[in-house]
């Protein structure tokens, strides 16, 4: 879209949430609208604030605006990370696009492999941000925008981080009473609530029998709006703990929603496998779950999906809020011994890889320290198995440049709750590279687009100073702002997590390539898929040999 001058230009993908109140903003300003779309608003927004538009903006979104006068283009990210946004630039041209795929489609970039990016997704499971599986092609940081002139001179400065909310909110925390407490919490969710809710075409909940999306649809219904549900069921799961159909219908059928559960088989997965793939974009061991309910949900004809990703860090759901801080007070006492890591991991990973996943061996190697723990409870290999798995060189090489530790380190810089710590590090680590990432390919892929209430930057900043609270956020806090108490069956139940087959139906689709039946042996299988494209699985690729295969081998043990 253009200004009626022609001086600026946009490219945009995302919502903005708070547009209608910018446009009031701006029209008592004299600008004057030709059409009720959000991306008009942001093209006057640039044209009265300029780089500084960011700071006004609420919502999901990856940006480019040329503008003419200043021979220039200007690029932004919101807060979060939502929407993905990637550029390559040789020296000559600089090519921006939401999908690394789109830019290697070009046939002009370069495809020389980043070793950080590949050892970066078997540390993760995912490719850790800037990076991605290639040197050229660089991810634009959350919470950043990158102005480059004609002449190549570049502004890479960073916006809003989750980091700096939260060392904000410390400084600033004040006691409140538990009635200010729950009326801060109720009010900061129901004002997201409501402006996700704003659209022109019917909106869908993926509805599970997990707190955070039964919370939102209650929420959805005390604002008087009549949601569609889509639950996902697997026919192996039917009967099981793990079937989550009957509860989610049970929430359903409690608020008033129309429901629908979708259930996929295996033959479903089978018939889609090569679609994931090719809809991947980089590779993942996670996606395939929000890839079907997102299938599910096209089959219910929606094209906008309410999801409650985000509530685990936002609420202290995982495990490592409180494992975390306990591995470390316990580790604390060993701290002088922690020369000795590398010799006791030598001597307990024979034994622990038998009994559990051999990466805690590492215990006393890492464990003494927030940002070890941290490794060690969400890493899916550790940093000295990926010479086994990676050409031993290119490992190191990737090691060297994600700085991994360093970077764990800074992401909690200037923070003194256990609580903020990680949540910091959950939000700008895990939910950004993994599951905010896998929601984006595998809803796109679906012609989907999901809306995340609790991952918005007005909601972190109104509920920061509650996570660092000497009575931290935690899941009874968002239950405690619905007006009517949920059922026991749906408030008490334990976590458990979104459970599918699917790691298995990949594993059993090519049982010689690993022995390792988890996530890990998960892991082998995805890089190999993705690292060997066919004209089938990666028609972006149509008859190339992969050249990351030469560079950057699996081991043949």
């Amino acid at each position: 879209m253009a200004n009626p001058e022609g001086d600026n230009v946009i490219v945009f993908n995302g919502e903005i949430y708070n547009f209608k109140a910018l446009r009031r903003e701006l029209e008592q300003k004299g600008y004057c609208f030709r059409s009720t779309s959000d991306t008009e608003v942001l093209l006057y927004l640039y044209a009265e604030k300029g780089r500084a538009m960011v700071d006004s903006l609420r919502g999901m979104y990856a940006l480019a605006i040329w503008d003419a006068r200043k021979r220039g283009l200007f690029l932004a990210r919101d807060p979060y990370g939502i929407k993905p946004l990637y550029y390559a630039d040789d020296g000559s041209c600089l090519r921006v696009a939401s999908q690394v795929k789109a830019l290697l489609a070009t046939g002009a970039v370069n495809t020389e492999p980043e070793p950080a990016g590949h050892a970066g997704f078997f540390l993760w499971g995912n490719i850790p941000e800037p990076y991605t599986l290639y040197k050229s092609i660089r991810a634009l940081p959350a919470g950043s925008y990158l102005w480059v002139d004609q002449d190549g001179r570049k502004e890479l400065k960073a916006f809003s981080s989750v980091r700096e909310t939260l060392v904000n909110a410390e400084r600033a925390s004040n006691r409140d009473s538990e009635s200010e407490r729950k009326e801060m919490i109720s009010s900061a969710l129901r004002d997201s609530v409501r402006h996700h809710l704003v659209s022109d075409v019917p909106i869908g909940l993926f509805l599970s029998s997990g707190l955070d999306s039964i919370s939102l649809l209650a929420l959805a219904a005390e604002e008087g709006v009549r949601i569609q549900t889509v639950t996902l069921g697997f026919e192996e799961f039917r009967g099981t703990p793990n079937d989550e159909t009957v509860l989610a219908a049970e929430a359903a059928r409690l608020f008033g929603a129309k429901h629908e559960t979708v259930w996929i088989s295996r033959q479903q997965f089978d018939d889609h496998y090569g679609k994931i793939l090719h809809s991947m974009d980089q590779p993942s061991v996670d996606g395939v779950n929000t890839f079907f309910v997102s299938y599910a949900a096209a089959q219910c004809s929606l094209k906008v999906a309410i999801s409650g990703l985000g509530g685990d860090e936002l609420f202290a759901g995982y495990p490592s809020f409180s494992g975390i801080p306990r591995i470390v007070r316990t580790m604390k006492a060993l701290h002088r011994f922690e020369f000795l890591g590398s010799s006791v991991r030598k001597l307990a990973y024979p034994l622990l890889r038998q009994m559990t996943s051999p990466k805690y061996s590492s215990i006393l190697e890492h464990g003494t320290s927030w940002e070890g723990a941290y490794l060690l409870r969400r890493a899916l290999f550790m940093p000295w198995e990926l010479p086994q798995i990676l050409d031993p060189d290119f490992a190191m090489e990737g090691l060297k440049r994600l700085r991994t530790l360093e970077n764990l380190r800074e992401g909690m810089e200037g923070l003194r709750s256990a609580h903020a710590k990680v949540c910091a590090l959950e939000s700008s680590w895990y939910m950004r590279n993994q599951l905010l990432r896998d929601s984006d390919w595998a809803s796109m892929a679906h012609s989907l687009e999901i809306r995340v209430p609790l991952v918005d930057v007005e909601l972190g900043r109104r509920l920061a100073p509650l996570i660092s609270d000497e009575l931290p956020l935690s899941k009874t806090d968002m239950l405690g702002s619905l007006r009517y108490p949920l059922p026991s069956a749906i408030s008490k139940r334990p976590k458990t997590g979104f459970s599918t087959p699917v790691r298995e139906w990949m594993l059993e689709n090519h049982p010689s390539r690993t022995s390792d039946r988890g996530l890990r042996g998960w892991a082998r299988v995805v890089y190999q898929q993705f690292c060997q494209p066919t004209r089938q699985n990666r028609p972006e690729f149509p008859g190339k040999p992969c050249k990351l295969k030469q560079v950057s081998p699996l081991a043949a043990a």
